[in-house]
């Protein structure tokens, strides 16, 4: 058996806000998308670097994101996530702990992703250091089901594979 493996899940949500706010874009994977949508979040809303954030932290038993980045404080509002990204890294590389790879799932009716994907992809790569055969970013709909289908928000899950060397 291998103990130097260790395997992270995250999920992220958020509500679409009622209109397009031009104070907040929609941000996805740190890459600001040119659609008409905004979240509702305390910080960027930025569902895959959260949902990566809780991976990472889960991977090294290290608690949650709301945990590290509580939503009542204030010096979180509209904090950029891939700010909050590299603090959880620094958590990751104090243990010792490195990603191998990333295999992430976007769950949203709109907007249509693929026109990003491989942006969003490069810059997950670049925010991660990690190799674009290590980061796989995936998109689908609800097929109209459930919150997402009726466009309310988006959803996004995360596994990590990751290896510690302490």
């Amino acid at each position: 058996m291998n103990d130097s493996l260790r395997i992270g899940h995250g999920i992220d949500v958020h509500r679409f806000a009622d209109k397009y706010q031009e104070e907040k874009p929609l941000k996805l994977a740190g890459v600001c998308l040119p659609e008409e949508y905004s979240l509702l979040a305390h910080s960027d809303g930025d569902v895959i670097l959260h949902a990566i954030c809780d991976a990472i932290l889960g991977a090294c038993a290290a608690g949650d994101i709301g945990q590290h980045f509580p939503d009542d404080n204030e010096s979180y509002a509209n904090a950029d996530s891939s700010q909050l990204l590299e603090q959880v890294l620094q958590i990751a590389d104090k243990q010792q702990i490195r990603m191998i790879n990333l295999d992430v799932t976007v769950l949203a009716q709109v907007p249509k992703l693929a026109p990003y994907r491989q942006q969003m992809r490069a810059n997950l790569c670049a925010l991660l250091s990690l190799d674009s055969d290590r980061v796989n970013l995936k998109a689908t709909t609800t097929e109209r089901l459930g919150y997402i289908g009726r466009e309310e928000g988006i959803a996004c899950h995360v596994v990590v594979l990751m290896e510690s060397h302490g």
